[in-house]
């Protein structure tokens, strides 16, 4: 997979990834299809939060989650747009994560598939706006809740990144 994605600190010393490989440039209709197919690239793969050491794996169910979950259909203008071009980024995003936080199966919903629970950890990452010359301007920096099952031999499993939004800035007080 060839693609255009960094890792960056910011001056509170969090890390963020800078996608510049934008595969999905319009707001308004994301061809989730094709996203999917792209995720399906990870299948097998894992990757490690290097904070933790932990290893995530991506399972089968991942692309179809990503691409059709709930969550993404309740998503609008600019925070569709950032969850699609995540697509580009996953092992970086995992990489980072932080702020890992457990949850159980609620309502046994998952299953064995989930047999031990879930983990949510914060990721961050920005994408480029440019200026009506083409020139950069600036990053739009997002936030998401990368979603983890732990199934009953302690694997933990990539499932989805929900709550994409954008941060918004506070003014500078001087």
């Amino acid at each position: 997979m060839d693609k255009n994605v960094s890792i960056i600190t910011d001056l509170d010393g969090r890390k963020i990834v800078i996608i510049n490989d934008i595969r999905f440039q319009s707001r308004r209709r994301i061809d989730w299809k094709k996203a999917e197919e792209y995720l399906k690239e990870y299948i097998g793969e894992f990757f490690e939060i290097t904070k933790i050491a932990e290893k995530v794996y991506v399972g089968s169910d991942f692309p179809d989650e990503f691409s059709h979950s709930n969550d993404t259909k309740g998503l609008k203008g600019a925070n569709i747009k950032a969850k699609a071009n995540m697509v580009s980024a996953i092992g970086e995003l995992v990489q980072i994560a932080s702020d890992k936080m457990e949850y159980p199966d609620f309502s046994g919903k998952h299953g064995t598939k989930a047999k031990s629970g879930w983990y949510r950890y914060t990721v961050r990452f920005g994408l480029p706006v440019y200026n009506e010359g083409g020139n950069l301007e600036r990053y739009n920096i997002f936030t998401s809740r990368m979603l983890v099952r732990c199934d009953g031999n302690g694997r933990l499993f990539l499932y989805d990144f929900v709550r994409t939004k954008k941060e918004t800035s506070k003014p500078h007080e001087h």
